[in-house]
C-alpha cells in the first residue's frame, strides 16, 4: 500500500510539474514566436505527454495485475555476476563435458530441441504485449499522428518548435524519476 501510495505522489508531482511546463512554453511561444509556433508546441507538447502517461498507465496496470497474481518474470536462480557474464549459460562446466562426448550432429539435435520446447505461444506473447497494445497507448499515438496530421494540413506545422515540444516531456519525466531516486537513496543511507 505504501508503494502504491508513493506512485500515486510521483504520478502528481509529474502531471504537476508537466501542467507547469506547458504553461510556461505557451507563454514563450506567445510572447516570442508566431501562432505557428504556439499551435506546434502546444500540439506537440500536449501528445507528447498524452502518449508518457498512457505509457505510464498501461505498464502501472500490467504491473499491478502481474503482482496480484504473483506472476514473476525475472529468474533468481543464477546471480547477478554470472547473469551479466554468460547471460545464455554458455560456459556452464556440465554444459562443455557433455558436449565434448557427444557428436556434433547431437548436439545440434539438442539445441533445436531446446529450442523449441523454449517457444512462446501466441496467447503468452499476447499476455506479454498487453501493455504495449493498450487502448490508452494507441489512443495516444493516435493523437499524435493526428495533430501531426493537422498542423501539416493547415500549414502551421513549425519542425523545429514540434520537435522540441516532443522531446520535452520524456526528458521532464526521467529528470523528476532520477531526481526522486537520488531522494530515495539519500533518505536511505541517512
Amino acid at each position: 500500500m505504501a508503494t502504491r501510495m508513493r506512485m500515486t505522489g510521483i504520478s502528481t508531482k509529474i502531471l504537476k510539474f508537466l501542467l507547469v511546463a506547458d504553461a510556461v512554453l505557451a507563454a514563450v511561444s506567445v510572447i516570442f514566436f508566431d501562432i505557428r509556433v504556439f499551435y506546434s508546441m502546444q500540439i506537440g507538447f500536449i501528445t507528447s505527454m498524452s502518449v508518457m502517461l498512457a505509457s505510464f498507465i498501461s505498464y502501472r496496470r500490467m504491473i499491478t495485475v502481474r503482482a496480484e497474481k504473483e506472476i514473476v518474470m525475472i529468474d533468481d536462480s543464477k546471480d547477478a555476476i554470472d547473469r551479466v557474464e554468460d547471460p545464455y549459460d554458455l560456459y556452464d562446466n556440465e554444459e562443455t563435458t557433455k558436449a565434448e562426448e557427444q557428436s556434433l550432429a547431437e548436439t545440434i539435435k539438442e539445441e533445436k530441441k531446446k529450442l523449441k520446447e523454449n517457444r512462446r505461444s501466441l496467447f503468452e506473447i499476447l499476455k506479454d504485449t498487453k501493455a504495449a497494445l493498450s487502448v490508452y497507448r494507441l489512443g495516444a499515438y493516435l493523437l499524435l499522428v493526428l495533430g501531426f496530421l493537422y498542423l501539416q494540413r493547415h500549414e502551421l506545422l513549425h519542425i523545429p518548435g514540434y520537435l522540441f515540444a516532443l522531446c520535452l516531456p520524456p526528458v521532464i519525466i526521467v529528470a523528476i524519476l532520477l531526481r526522486d531516486k537520488s531522494n530515495d537513496s539519500t533518505d536511505t543511507i541517512q
